[in-house]
């Protein structure tokens, strides 16, 4: 029997209709509409594609969005005096410095420049420290998204036991937080772990984010586990096609046969990025609001 497609579209479909109803109320209550700033620095095709696609969704959720395009020649000064600005600026209640940054630039710096409470990607060392400790915070979109998608195959994950493929601190780490909090049990796994697949056939649920495509194997998975696969990864063209398969860090055509639910790539854990993201800016603007 194949798996259940956990269908990130549609789940993420749900939450920008819950964003926009957001929206509208905190409008309504406040006298203004809840804004995001999104930064670019330099022009970067992936980041150019990823930046209006959250401005778009951004208006068209209700709220207002403050774009920042700047050259890749930007100095870290002239960056942090932006930061400085937005994080004054009464009408920006998330800010987002699109990754990656030139490498004249020091991404850690500008992180911890920005205003943890403004901060809707998570990645300030006080949110992430306020994720470990268990404590009111904002969590990172693909993270957040990713159990969202969990909860929505397993809605009682306590007990079970939840291996992590990947320890980056985009990913890997705080959806291993968001798995504990949860009540699981989890295994954090990286390259240097011995035998992983014996690892992760142990799992009842298990989350790929190491950015190998179709690392995964269908005989790495235990019979009905839950498999996020967070992966994406463009393969080189066949021939006759401009451009190779987008895959995911699972082989998705084995582990479809094996898992329980396994979400798709695409349309699995992507969607749920940006619409958390706008989550993520309507927790800001009601906390900073005094909500």
């Amino acid at each position: 029997m194949s798996a259940t497609i956990i269908d990130g579209k549609a789940i993420a479909a749900g939450l920008r209709a819950q964003a926009a109803e957001d929206a509208a109320r905190f409008a309504a209550e406040r006298g203004r509409k809840a804004g995001l700033a999104v930064v670019l620095v330099g022009n970067d095709p992936a980041s150019e594609v990823y930046v209006a696609s959250k401005v778009k969704l951004t208006r068209e959720t209700g709220m207002e969005s403050f774009g920042h395009r700047l050259p890749a020649e930007t100095s870290e000064a002239d960056l942090l005096s932006l930061v400085a600005r937005l994080n004054a600026d009464e009408s920006v209640d998330g800010i987002l410095v699109q990754l990656p940054l030139p490498g004249h630039i020091d991404s850690g710096r500008i992180i911890e420049a920005i205003d943890p409470r403004k901060d809707v990607d998570g990645l300030h060392p006080e949110n992430a420290g306020r994720l470990m400790n268990g404590l009111q915070g904002l969590v990172p979109c693909t993270p957040l998204g990713s159990m969202i998608l969990v909860e929505s195959a397993v809605p009682d994950i306590s007990g079970l036991n939840a291996v992590v493929l990947g320890r980056s601190v985009l990913v890997g780490k705080p959806v291993g937080q968001l798995l504990l909090a949860a009540n699981a049990t989890v295994t954090m796994a990286h390259s240097r772990t011995a035998d992983l697949p014996a690892l992760c056939r142990n799992a009842d649920i298990l989350v790929a984010a190491v950015g190998r495509p179709e690392m995964v194997r269908g005989d790495w998975i235990k019979p009905g586990a839950v498999v996020i696969d967070v992966g994406i990864n463009r393969l080189a063209p066949e021939p006759g096609r401009e451009k190779g398969r987008l895959v995911g860090d699972v082989a998705f055509a084995e582990a479809v046969d094996v898992a329980g639910a396994i979400t798709p790539v695409p349309g699995g854990v992507g969607p749920m990025t940006i619409a958390c993201l706008l989550k993520n800016t309507l927790t800001a603007a009601r906390r900073r609001a005094g909500g």
